[in-house]
């Protein structure tokens, strides 16, 4: 079985705070498994102008591909793209860890996430839920310069996301037999339309399968 998984990484990517708070987890989580656990950042795919459907299908394209998902519900609204990622993650029975780190109340829930309730309860699926503003507090009073900062507080956060992707891979896959893995993975290539379909000939999602059953993921 290998010891290699890629993780797609899903959340806002739209401004510097996204965009370098997305990196330093990243590269947290790949140095604190010390290599096991790789990341794949959508900011690192994504073309900033002719936005259109081919970059919807190529997000997609690395959700179909990767082991796991780590997906960031922070905000009073959950980023569209993200939700529909995650949907698409769980319609393939991709093990899944939700970050959430801000600390404000949001979603419809009583009691529970502090998100929309449909997109709680479902399985191989895992929560970290922090106050991201305690966390940074506690990591800057120790004091040091911004990297010694830095380091504690992604230290910190990667050590506990890599310990909940370690739970999620002794989780059994839904898929109970051969056939039904590749009936369901055939029709979630189809139900995007635009042309997703295109993007894997039959050998190559073959050998994808083949690939992600050695792993252990499905």
């Amino acid at each position: 079985m290998s010891n290699t998984h890629s993780i797609y990484f899903a959340g806002d990517l739209f401004n510097h705070k996204d965009l370098i708070g997305n990196l330093l987890l990243s590269e947290a989580i790949e140095k604190e498994s010390a290599g096991r656990y790789l990341c794949v950042v959508p900011q690192h795919l994504e073309q900033s102008t002719n936005r259109s459907i081919d970059i919807r299908n190529s997000d997609l394209r690395e959700v179909v591909k990767a082991d796991l998902i780590l997906l960031n519900f922070d905000g009073t609204e959950l980023d569209s793209g993200t939700v529909i990622e995650f949907l698409f993650a769980k319609v393939l029975d991709i093990p899944a860890v939700i970050l959430r780190s801000d600390f404000r109340a949001a979603g419809d829930q009583k009691r529970g996430d502090p998100w929309n309730l449909m997109c709680s309860g479902y399985p191989r699926t895992r929560r970290v839920s922090l106050n991201a503003m305690s966390w940074y507090q506690e990591a800057w009073k120790k004091g040091g310069g911004t990297s010694a900062i830095l380091e504690r507080f992604y230290g910190k956060l990667s050590k506990i996301i890599n310990a909940e992707f370690d739970m999620l891979l002794k989780e059994s896959s839904l898929f109970d037999n051969e056939q039904m893995l590749q009936n369901v993975y055939k029709w979630a290539l189809r139900f995007p339309g635009s042309g997703f379909s295109d993007l894997f000939c039959e050998e190559e999602l073959k050998t994808l399968l083949a690939a992600k059953q050695n792993k252990g993921t499905v």
